[in-house]
C-alpha cells in the first residue's frame, strides 16, 4: 500500500484502524463532523479521544 500511495494524496476511509495506522494525516469523524486530527501516534495520546477508544476496542483493551 505504500507504494502504491507514494507522492499521490489519497483518501481512505476505514473502519479498521490499521487501514490508516501509517497515514500522515487522519480525519476522525462523528456523525458528519471532524472531531480529531492527527497522526497515529498523536491520536493515540489522547486517551479520552474516539480515535483511542476505538484503538482500544479493536485490540482488545478495556474501552
Amino acid at each position: 500500500m505504500q507504494a502504491i500511495c507514494k507522492g499521490r494524496t489519497v483518501i481512505i476511509i476505514a473502519h479498521r484502524l490499521s487501514a490508516v495506522r501509517d497515514a500522515n494525516r487522519i480525519l476522525v469523524m462523528d456523525r458528519g463532523q471532524i472531531v480529531e486530527q492527527g497522526s497515529h501516534t498523536e491520536l493515540l495520546t489522547h486517551q479520552a479521544g474516539h480515535y483511542s477508544r476505538l484503538h482500544r476496542l479493536q485490540h482488545g483493551g478495556a474501552a
